[in-house]
């Protein structure tokens, strides 16, 4: 979903709000996945909802800030319809496969109230108190609200991927296909109880792998047909025959029924053969793909077959000779999974060859019996960490070959998953989303634009993640997206992404001598938010950390810039323009662009009384700086400033201890040119 764009009047905006919080306020029989987060966000909105009713009760104009405000509630509680929802009306299964996922969407729409309810002007509008109190209350909350994942869902998530992983690598001859108690208690508990209720999850199921299909999303799909046809075999075994019976003939034909071969065992047995089949043998060396992956052509192939390919430099697909416009290797699990049962059915080793570097092809029992023990004991870290790999694979897909709606939800979700934790951002990167990502910088649409470069900066967090950015050429489309992004909000991003991506010395360097980095950084120092602002600022500085950098900057043009800022009280960026500028004075470029200034000798004098503690300590190194550097002519401005003498006194004894230092120094400097002049210091 994206944000409401507009505003509506005040009146109709008011409506919409009571009535889209009436809608969530109302819902019934809710779904047994996310309980506690669907019922706190249902709770937050009834609050919500008490202050819109009151407001339209009154009937008096709105602040310009509150309209604001509610705008961006009516954005945010649309989604949180929408969520609530997915969650009510799609599969509770998948649901509970992407427990994490859909946990993190709810923890981030209470931080978007929580930002919206930073602009809601309470003292302005003419509400009781209680409602005051009730809003002031759900501020706080939301904005101390931490994540939320349901312990419980994890369990049943784990023991259900369990069940799967552990069976997939038995020989199932004689024995059932699943641990159907454990299978039946997951399902149960997630409203699976009578015959109708498999029904319906299964038809959920199917609809959400069509929704899937043709998005890139090929591990997802097969993932949604293996649990189709696991909702299919277990409503058989523990409903009655007469269901049993239907329902076996339903999983023949599913896509992925393989996994369910002992439902019939001679209509595979039919199907088994002496020699490999041609669909299982790799194009490039002919024998069977242990390993099998899908490159960006779509073709699979075993994947040290392609490794090998790819590494001697080629970058075509050997079959249809396309050029690859990524080199991420994709695993076809379906295809995995028929090629390990195939060597059951005919007693041929098989060798995982994608969790061992072995060349060993032949394995004793011994070895293969740990082997099922430690799938069977599959840890919670591991299960999660497949997860995150599986999603980060299938939303790669959807950024390969989506279209571009499909492509912008892939970026947003990638954007949301790169957010927290070193792990996801390496596992992000592991399969191939950079390339793709700075791609889609170069989009016309606002939205892919937006997602992509924000999950860039989330994913440039990560050291390692700031090499594979520089390497796939992200220089050129960052640097665009900031001189002339679709959305402010891209142009901010991009700016944080230069400063994440600079501090690694090496890339000072290389942005530094880019001809449009810094040109555009200043441009957002102009023309940007507060926000904006400050991203700018703080890359600057750390480009200028880098010597050769500064007298760039300084052509720029940012020196008249910052001083125009430090007059501005509602640019909100004195500390980070102060910074700059103190950065600025140790080259002599800097230094002369400094003193060409008029007002800020005057502006410094009045940050030593009213800045906070950090600008206190520039704006005196500034000043000492120009009065060592600048000669008389600054120390007789500071002189005949009433104000300077007590303000560095002030400082001396109660500043920092580095503010302390200089003021001292200056009080020094100060004297010492009062007594050439015969007025000394009193």
């Amino acid at each position: 979903m994206m944000g409401y764009s507009g505003f509506l009047p005040s009146g109709c905006l008011l409506e919409s709000l009571i009535h889209v919080s009436n809608e969530i306020a109302s819902m019934e029989k809710l779904p047994f996945i996310q309980v506690r987060n669907i019922s706190t966000m249902i709770r937050r909105i009834k609050l919500l909802s008490s202050l819109f009713e009151e407001l339209k009760e009154i009937n008096t104009p709105l602040p310009p800030s509150s309209v604001l405000c509610l705008t961006e509630l009516f954005s945010v509680i649309r989604r949180v319809k929408v969520l609530i929802e997915g969650c009510k009306h799609g599969s509770s299964l998948w649901g509970l496969i992407q427990t994490e996922f859909i946990s993190n969407q709810f923890f981030v729409i209470v931080k978007e109230i929580a930002r919206a309810l930073d602009i809601l002007p309470l003292s302005l509008l003419n509400i009781t108190t209680d409602i005051r109190e009730q809003v002031e209350l759900l501020h706080r909350q939301a904005k101390r609200v931490e994540l939320f994942v349901d312990c419980r869902e994890l369990q049943r998530r784990d023991e259900l991927v369990k069940v799967m992983a552990s069976n997939n690598e038995k020989n199932r001859k004689n024995q059932s296909f699943i641990d159907i108690e454990t299978v039946k208690e997951v399902l149960s508990s997630i409203g699976l109880r009578s015959s109708l209720d498999y029904e319906e999850e299964i038809s959920k199921l199917e609809a959400e792998a069509q929704k899937q299909a043709g998005t890139g999303g090929l591990i997802v799909v097969s993932n949604i047909n293996n649990l189709i046809s696991l909702v299919s075999y277990s409503k058989s075994l523990i409903f009655s025959s007469l269901q049993s019976e239907k329902t076996k003939e339903d999983i023949k034909h599913q896509p992925y029924a393989y996994i369910n071969r002992n439902l019939d065992q001679s209509s595979f047995s039919q199907s088994m053969f002496s020699n490999i089949p041609d669909e299982f043998r790799c194009p490039i060396s002919l024998d069977l793909m242990k390993d099998p992956v899908i490159v960006a052509s779509g073709h699979t192939y075993d994947r040290n077959s392609i490794a090998q390919w790819i590494n001697t430099g080629h970058h075509t697909c050997p079959k249809s000779g396309q050029r690859l416009i990524h080199m991420a290797l994709i695993p076809n699990y379906a295809l995995k999974s028929l090629v390990h049962q195939w060597c059951q059915d005919n007693n041929i080793p098989f060798t995982d060859c994608s969790s061992s570097n072995t060349s060993e092809m032949d394995r004793s029992n011994s070895k293969k019996k740990a082997c099922e023990k430690a799938i069977d004991h599959i840890s919670a870290t591991k299960v999660a960490t497949d997860a995150v790999k599986m999603t980060a694979e299938f939303l790669v897909g959807k950024l390969a070959m989506g279209s571009p709606d499909v492509q912008s939800q892939a970026a947003y979700e990638m954007r949301l998953l790169a957010k927290t934790g070193a792990d996801n951002r390496r596992i992000i990167a592991e399969a191939g989303a950079i390339p793709f990502l700075v791609t889609s910088l170069s989009s016309s649409d606002p939205r892919i634009q937006e997602n992509a470069v924000t999950a860039l900066l989330n994913l440039s967090i990560l050291d390692n993640n700031k090499v594979l950015i520089l390497a796939a050429g992200a220089i050129d489309n960052v640097v665009e997206v900031l001189e002339s992004g679709k959305t402010m909000e891209a142009r901010e991003n991009a700016a944080a992404a230069i400063f994440s991506l600079s501090m690694m010395d090496d890339f000072k360097v290389a942005i530094g001598a880019h001809p449009r980095a810094i040109p555009a950084l200043v441009g957002l120092l102009r023309e940007g938010t507060t926000v904006g602002k400050r991203d700018a600022a703080i890359a600057i500085f750390n480009l200028a950390l880098y010597n050769a950098n500064k007298a760039s900057i300084i052509i720029a043009g940012v020196v008249p810039l910052l001083i125009e800022l430090l007059m501005d009280d509602k640019a909100g960026i004195t500390d980070d323009a102060l910074g700059v500028l103190a950065l600025l004075l140790s080259c002599p470029e800097g230094l002369e662009a400094i003193k060409k200034s008029r007002v800020l000798v005057p502006l410094l004098i009045d940050l030593l009384r009213f800045g906070s503690a950090k600008g206190k300590e520039n704006s005196i190194k500034l000043l000492l700086g120009l009065c060592k550097d600048g000669g008389e002519e600054v120390a007789r401005r500071l002189l005949f400033n009433p104000r300077s003498i007590p303000s560095l006194r002030s400082l001396a004894a109660d500043g920092s201890l580095q503010a302390r230092r200089k003021a001292d120094a200056l009080l020094r400097l100060l004297n010492r040119c009062c007594s050439q002049s015969r007025n000394p210091v009193g």
